[in-house]
């Protein structure tokens, strides 16, 4: 956990963006040559992440959406984000 700053605020990268298949009823990152299907709790953070919004404020929104303790999903949104932004689907 707290690999990324808490005021540090994500984006996706050039060429990858979130969208929603209504159709199949999923959440799907599209990239250059490749898609992602994000499961339903990281499409609740994906949404939020739009280059104008700290990581901070991010587990804060999801902590008062869902009634959950915010270290609990300080940890998830952390783990999430780090993992792509390793994956340079997001940027920081």
């Amino acid at each position: 956990m707290n690999n990324l700053a808490p005021d540090c605020v994500p984006s996706f990268a050039r060429g990858h963006r979130l969208r929603e298949d209504v159709v199949r009823g999923v959440w799907v990152i599209q990239a250059p040559e490749k898609a992602l299907i994000a499961d339903p709790t990281a499409a609740a953070v994906l949404q939020l992440v739009d280059g104008q919004v700290s990581v901070h404020e991010i587990i804060d929104r999801l902590a008062a959406a869902y009634d959950a303790p915010r270290e609990v999903i300080a940890g998830d949104v952390d783990a999430l984000l780090t993992d792509l932004v390793e994956r340079k689907v997001l940027a920081i």
